[in-house]
């Protein structure tokens, strides 16, 4: 069974209004993306893994240093996955419903979480991950580095933003906060956050 790359939620050029371009999607999920289900196949070809749904090998590859290749490769198929789907044209905002109201239970308010949110995606050294994460029943922020994700540490992914500079260098060059602050303004998905949280 081979891994496939789930089509984007959304053309290409859909968030060109809101200040990512078309050519973004077609070198980060076109190319990029690609590249690492493709590599995936290669490398679980053939072995018990091929077999097994993504998640299962992200969870028994994780500290296993001879798989890091497939880890590596899995993990970041579902990350970037789960990327396109924390994106919306016209998103941005505030939550609403219940995970707003745990929002501001558990970071006291959503400007206290939009702060810890980006100083995570921030602070993050070189390439990785900043994620609203459901701990045990408690909201948090983590960060993630490479291609490192919750599942790995048997935490629920509620919304992700990818700070690998691919992911924002055509748009905003090396302004890695003008980035994280047009996300959270302009393009996180609080439907797809909302889902995950009742999930």
């Amino acid at each position: 069974m081979a891994f496939t790359q789930p089509p984007l939620p959304y053309d290409f050029n859909a968030l060109e209004a809101y200040g990512m371009k078309g050519e973004t999607f077609e070198y980060h999920y076109g190319k990029h993306h690609k590249a690492y289900v493709d590599n995936l196949n290669k490398l679980v070809d053939g072995t018990e893994l091929a077999d097994k749904s993504l998640e299962e090998v992200i969870t028994t590859s994780f500290k296993d240093a001879s798989k890091a290749g497939i880890f590596n490769n899995a993990a970041q198929v579902w990350n970037h996955t789960f990327f396109w789907n924390s994106l919306k044209p016209a998103g941005g905002g505030q939550p609403s419903g219940a995970l707003a109201d745990k929002i501001d239970k558990d970071f006291g308010s959503y400007d206290k979480f939009k702060e810890e949110f980006s100083n995570a995606a921030a602070t993050q050294f070189g390439s990785g991950w900043a994620w609203l994460v459901d701990d045990g029943g408690t909201l948090k922020v983590i960060k993630t580095p490479n291609a490192e994700n919750p599942l790995a540490y048997g935490k629920k992914a509620i919304l992700t933003l990818d700070v690998w500079e691919h992911a924002y260098y055509i748009d905003f060059r090396n302004a890695r906060p003008a980035f994280i602050k047009n996300y959270l303004d302009q393009l996180i998905n609080w439907d797809f956050a909302a889902d995950n949280f009742a999930a």
